[in-house]
């Protein structure tokens, strides 16, 4: 059992930055592949960025060369650093784990979720 901790969500400008965090209870974390996903009112949760057991990571095409993620296996947290934010980044944002290490881009691969965390650009 793996438990997610999203902290880090807020109200920003158009231009501003935000950085998401997500801790994660258990020994195995560093086994995990994690990812980010995000859900718009009335819209599907959709992949924003994913991180392998080994640091290999992956986004979505909306959110390249402007979000970064990256794991501490020494904390057990993942975080993702959300630069230049736009109005349309505006969401609750969730974080998953997927066993056997691997970052797929299908929530439906992910087994643990977060709570999520709000993040509203203005602007």
């Amino acid at each position: 059992q793996v438990q997610l901790v999203e902290s880090g969500g807020g109200l920003v400008q158009a231009g501003g930055s935000l950085r998401l965090s997500c801790a994660a209870s258990g020994r195995t974390f560093s086994m995990y592949g994690m990812g980010w996903f995000r859900q718009a009112p009335g819209k599907e949760r959709m992949f924003v960025a994913s991180i392998t057991w080994t640091s290999s990571t992956y986004y979505a095409d909306s959110v390249k060369d402007r979000f970064t993620i990256s794991r501490d296996n020494a904390k057990n947290t993942v975080y993702l650093q959300m630069n230049t934010l736009k109005p349309e980044d505006t969401a609750v944002y969730y974080c998953a784990s997927a066993p056997g290490g691997w970052a797929p881009r299908s929530s439906g691969e992910y087994i643990y979720w977060g709570q999520g965390t709000q993040v509203t650009v203005s602007s």
